[in-house]
């Protein structure tokens, strides 16, 4: 069983073509972002279905909580993932495992301190999110469920996804996402319309995503079971823990990814408390947009997710020439997604938008702002697809800076002068504007700081 697993990983990694060894990692990456961001949408979709842009809005409220609990995913499976992977480049098998158990325990303990910080923090961190008179209700529901409860399944079963695509099985990572994705795709309308009585339609939405995502979290364990006592994943301690110079390199790389996640997060409340000064319409439209617009960049994260395990495994074996011929595929490929993805949104902008709300007003302003900030498209693949390249080297204080520079000093403070001196529209179109800059900054980083190899 051992050697079968260790041949197929040796294989993607080292003989497999690389437009072979790619798309065996990058097609689940990719089926399982898309799942994942299609179950998000199908919360919205269905509360739309309401008619209550108060329900709408409220659920775009909790989006960026919901996202700090995946960024605390990223610390423990980013970092420990692409460890894993530069460890096997290596050969160094038993330090691999050590971090793996090391990973799993440091996205279990986070993951429960922040579902209960937000138990008892609920209320100002919603009101500091936005929530007025007409949210509040609804928000709390959701946050409950998704938060509180689910909060710990949600961080354990991305960690594993990252951690086993880091050994080379793709499949296996993506199946679990794909699963939770779809049971809350077909729980969603069970809670919200059979289940929970008129009103309580956010409840029933954030009930079927904790259920969804603790489903996930059983498959993972399964695939832990199934692989055998020899696996490179494990949550034993009995090999002890990883070496100091290990630890350190989680953190090196898997802080810097919670930080520019925090980041990105950061920005959206920062884009929802300006919009809510216009109108709760206002606020429901964008974050109709803020979902639409995910799909070609989790498209993007698809591929550099697919990408990374190889990048960092031959950059620690010491094959260039593969590890170049990696990373221009993958860009390619990126770039011609975000391309196609402007042309259809340009296009369907209304009929995008016309998916989740009905309401005229609401409508008319999220196909405006949709054929706007799509135009980043492109801009923000590059500046994540050059962070994860960084994050695959073990440059975890180069990602950083790519990161911080991104949210702190250009797209953030672009909210507040273009909103100063365009008003809500300014605030749309801050995200290209500020991206422009980013990504000339990353270019030359990238071109100047890339490091040799190992």
């Amino acid at each position: 069983m051992q050697a079968n697993v260790t041949s197929s990983r040796t294989d993607v990694f080292e003989n497999m073509p690389v437009a072979s060894a790619l798309r065996t990692m990058v097609v689940p990456a990719v089926s399982s972002q898309l799942i994942v961001l299609i179950y998000n949408m199908a919360d919205t979709f269905f509360i739309g279905r309401t008619n209550n842009p108060y329900m709408v809005a409220a659920t775009s409220l909790i989006l960026p909580v919901f996202n700090i609990t995946l960024c605390l995913a990223g610390l423990a499976g980013i970092g420990g993932g692409s460890l894993i992977s530069r460890l096997l480049g290596q050969g160094q098998e038993q330090e691999a495992r050590r971090v793996s158990a090391f990973s799993l325990y440091l996205g279990l303990i986070i993951s429960a301190l922040f579902a209960v910080g937000m138990a008892v923090f609920m209320e100002p961190i919603l009101t500091l999110l936005g929530a007025g008179d007409n949210t509040m209700q609804y928000a709390k529901q959701y946050a409950a469920c998704v938060i509180v409860a689910g909060g710990v399944p949600t961080v354990l079963s991305n960690v594993l996804a990252n951690l086993i695509r880091s050994i080379g099985r793709s499949k296996e990572a993506s199946a679990g996402i794909i699963l939770g994705g779809v049971l809350n795709i077909a729980l969603d309308p069970l809670f919200m319309f059979v289940v929970m009585p008129d009103g309580w339609e956010v409840l029933g939405a954030g009930l079927a995503t904790c259920l969804s995502n603790c489903a996930a979290l059983l498959f993972f364990l399964s695939v832990l079971v199934r692989m055998g006592r020899g696996r490179s994943i494990t949550f034993s301690l009995r090999g002890g823990l990883p070496r100091k110079g290990s630890i350190a390199a989680v953190f090196g790389v898997g802080v810097p990814s919670a930080v520019v996640t925090f980041l990105f997060d950061l920005d959206y409340v920062v884009l929802d408390k300006l919009m809510v000064r216009y109108d709760d319409l206002a606020l429901a439209a964008i974050g109709i947009v803020l979902k639409v617009e995910r799909f070609p960049l989790n498209v993007g994260i698809g591929i550099c997710q697919g990408m990374m395990p190889l990048v960092a495994y031959n950059y620690t074996a010491g094959n260039r020439q593969r590890m170049e011929d990696i990373i221009r595929l993958a860009r390619r490929v990126g770039l011609i997604t975000a391309a196609v993805s402007i042309v259809l949104y340009e296009l369907f902008a209304f009929q995008f938008a016309n998916l989740f709300i009905s309401d005229p007003q609401t409508l008319s302003l999220a196909s405006q702002f949709l054929r706007i900030r799509v135009l980043a498209t492109p801009l923000m693949f590059i500046s994540f697809f050059t962070v994860y390249l960084f994050q695959a080297f073990g440059r975890g204080r180069v990602s950083l800076f790519l990161g911080v520079t991104r949210w702190l000093v250009f797209n953030i403070p672009m909210l507040f002068i273009l909103n100063a001196i365009f008003g809500m529209f300014g605030l749309v179109w801050s995200q290209a504007v500020a991206d422009i800059l980013t990504v000339t900054l990353s270019v030359y980083v990238y071109r100047t700081r890339r490091p040799p190899l190992s």
